[in-house]
């Protein structure tokens, strides 16, 4: 296989944006992209924009991806060889921290001097496993590497604004914040939530009162409300406001986006030793000074198992509407009812 002989500087990582730097094909083709941190949709974000590279210089070229669990430097050259329909590839490798360590030398050989009509991505998902060799990759000038770390709570009104202003739309910082409160601070749900604000009102500045409009409506009937009301224990109220928000059409994300900010609320309230001044404790739990008080109101009624049980049962609801299920009315109603259930059970 022919290798490339240029090479370029890794360049240095930054906090993580809402839409990474447009690579050129030059930057990925003959290089490896290597995507670290525990944001998935960051991460995802970058490894769409490496094959859209990649595609921009050969629309023919061939995708694939791989395990790291199964790659093994005979694979791997299969994956980069050139094909009968083109010589262009764009490769990833997923769950790079999962990489066998018999494939260690074989990958840093190639990563040293890589195929250079191929563009190689490697995703490692964040924590301690595999550091010895993130190391090494960094250390080799064909390698980038792009972090898609989790966001500082102080970082979300920022990548808000950046979601509106990739959309060609521009979002007043306090509707950012709005949205934050009314949506949660799952980067996917804001970003859907942007993208629905931007193409609705083309041309505006998007302000608090465009988002109280599609995020706060009757009754306060959106996806944060009917969180609030389950895991308050108040079930006929968390199944009412969650029917009010699907007849407005709150998509289901935004309300398993809102569990889930929910439970992490409750669960890092829960974590935090001693008390504090409301507006400090905002600042450390990531939410506003308003949200504290309703916090600290929830967290009396769950125990650490209760909240761990409730944990899961939202992220297996999220995967649900995301994938799964067919009714999506009908897993969001049983999420309403698990909730509420294990917060009775935590207080018996």
């Amino acid at each position: 296989m022919a290798r490339s002989t240029s090479r370029s500087s890794a360049r240095p990582a930054s906090r993580p944006s809402a839409r990474p730097a447009a690579p050129a094909p030059g930057d990925v083709l003959g290089h490896v992209t290597l995507v670290t941190g525990k944001e998935e949709f960051l991460g995802e974000r970058t490894v769409s924009a490496v094959r859209a590279a990649v595609r921009e210089h050969d629309a023919e070229a061939e995708v694939s991806e791989a395990n790291a669990l199964d790659l093994t430097l005979a694979t791997l050259g299969e994956l980069a060889a050139p094909s009968l329909f083109s010589s262009t590839r764009c490769i990833v490798v997923r769950g790079l921290e999962n990489l066998p360590d018999e494939s260690y030398d074989g990958l840093l050989d190639y990563a040293g001097s890589p195929v250079e009509d191929v563009a190689l991505v490697l995703v490692h998902g964040g924590g301690p496993k595999g550091s010895g060799l993130l190391t090494k990759l960094r250390k080799l000038p064909g390698v980038t590497e792009v972090k898609s770390e989790e966001l500082r709570a102080s970082e979300y009104p920022a990548f808000v604004q950046a979601e509106a202003r990739r959309l060609g739309a521009r979002i007043e910082p306090d509707a950012a914040q709005a949205l934050i409160s009314a949506v949660g601070q799952d980067l996917r749900a804001l970003s859907s939530a942007t993208d629905q604000l931007a193409h609705d009102f083309p041309g505006e500045s998007l302000s608090a009162e465009r988002v109280g409009q599609y995020f706060g409506g009757r009754a306060e009937a959106t996806s944060f409300a009917v969180a609030d009301a389950a895991f308050a224990g108040r079930r006929l109220t968390a199944l009412e406001e969650l029917r009010w928000a699907l007849e407005r059409g709150v998509a289901g994300v935004l309300v398993t986006s809102a569990f889930a900010g929910s439970a992490r609320g409750l669960a890092r309230f829960k974590g935090l030793r001693g008390g504090g001044r409301d507006n400090d404790l905002a600042r450390e739990l990531g939410v506003p000074p308003w949200k504290v008080r309703t916090i600290r109101e929830q967290s009396r009624g769950w125990t650490e198992d209760g909240l761990a049980a409730a944990v899961r049962a939202v992220a297996q609801a999220d995967a649900d509407i995301k994938g799964a299920a067919t009714d999506a009315a009908y897993t969001l109603e049983r999420l309403v009812l698990t909730i509420t259930e294990l917060r009775s059970a935590s207080q018996s």
